[in-house]
């Protein structure tokens, strides 16, 4: 029998999950993931937990499946999006804490990002699909770099790499190897042009990002490096993908019409809307959906920037190359998070399951 694992590193918890070659779930291990309010509207994690979560769980999972090495053929790596982390290239330690996807710190920052494009959020919206927002990875890495001092050090002198929660799992999974993200990731940062899957450079010009320090953009499904160490050494990873966009291809919605909708800590709508890229008029953000292959066309989608719906919450509202396959997607900030926040902050229940859900 042979088998493919995956990593599903969200913002709630870690999983490991191992399927064999039928579809079927052979072993799945899971771990709680602690977010940090340092202040209000603040949300940050600690990045080596992020990988040690990793890796305790995928060791767990093949453990309890029993299989052996050479019969897991690849994993793959889902994670949350945007999420910012910045560490040094020699070490690995992380620089500061990973900036969480609905860290809204960043508010005053866009604000002037904004007022110097004349008032318009959405001046980089033609290149990148997305508007000038808290949400994204660029303004977070701008913060880091003028707020935290061993950060604007780094990068000004070369020696930090910057990526999201991919990027800096297969960093580590890899030793160090390989230094990548997929296109749905790069597209949730404010800094790919969706035309070209490159990094653009006058925005990281005008923002001072050195694209040294940024991971080579790769598509969702090929070979990255091999795991470094654990069970599985010497098995390739062969897949990365956004949580949203995983959710969409794992639920099979790869032709023009067809939707999922998911909750976790947040809930998301995505909406397959075919080859072509679609502009919205409506304050939709055009974003890549997946690629399946190096030489296999980009598809693309579109997203509603993120609405907090739980009035009680610790954060405040977020404001928000080849063929191309769109999709609309709808998304709520918290969700599950919202259910925990209850739990933990309010003792409204002791368990979640007493909700009903």
């Amino acid at each position: 029998m042979r088998y493919v694992g995956a990593i599903d590193q969200g913002t709630s918890s870690t999983r490991f999950i191992l399927y064999d070659e039928t579809g079927k779930t052979v072993a799945m291990k899971q771990q709680a993931i602690d977010t940090l309010h340092p202040q209000p509207g603040w949300a940050e994690q600690d990045p080596v937990l992020l990988v040690e979560s990793a890796r305790q769980c995928l060791a767990a999972a093949v453990a309890a499946a029993g299989v052996a090495v050479h019969d897991v053929k690849a994993i793959g790596v889902t994670n949350q999006r945007e999420t910012t982390v910045v560490w040094d290239r020699a070490s690995g330690r992380p620089l500061y804490n990973a900036v969480v996807w609905l860290d809204t710190r960043t508010t005053d920052l866009c604000a002037e990002l904004v007022a110097a494009h004349g008032g318009n959020r959405d001046c980089w919206r033609p290149q990148t699909g997305l508007p000038i927002s808290t949400y994204f990875t660029a303004p977070k890495l701008l913060w880091l770099m003028r707020h935290v001092p061993q950060v604007a050090q780094a990068v000004a002198d070369g020696t930090c790499l910057v990526g999201t929660v991919d990027s800096w799992l297969v960093w580590n999974l890899t030793g160090g190897a390989a230094h990548v993200t997929d296109v749905t990731n790069a597209s949730r940062t404010l800094l790919m042009e969706l035309s070209t899957c490159r990094w653009h450079s006058g925005i990281l010009a005008e923002l001072g990002v050195p694209v040294n320090l940024l991971p080579r953009i790769c598509s969702s499904a090929e070979i990255y490096g091999t795991l470094a160490a654990g069970p599985l050494q010497g098995v390739p990873i062969a897949g990365i993908l956004g949580d949203q966009q995983a959710a969409l291809v794992g639920q099979a919605c790869l032709a023009a019409g067809t939707a999922k909708v998911t909750y976790g800590t947040g809930g998301f709508l995505l909406y397959n809307t075919g080859c072509a890229p679609v502009t919205s008029r409506h304050g939709l953000l055009t974003t890549v959906a997946f690629q399946l292959g190096a030489d296999s066309p980009v598809h693309f989608a579109l997203e509603v920037a993120p609405v907090l719906l739980c009035c009680c919450c610790p954060f405040r509202r977020a404001r928000s190359c080849a063929q191309l396959n769109v999709v609309a997607q709808g998304s709520i900030a918290i969700a599950g998070a919202g259910v925990k926040w209850l739990r933990d902050n309010l003792s409204v229940v002791r368990d979640v399951d007493e909700f009903g859900l």
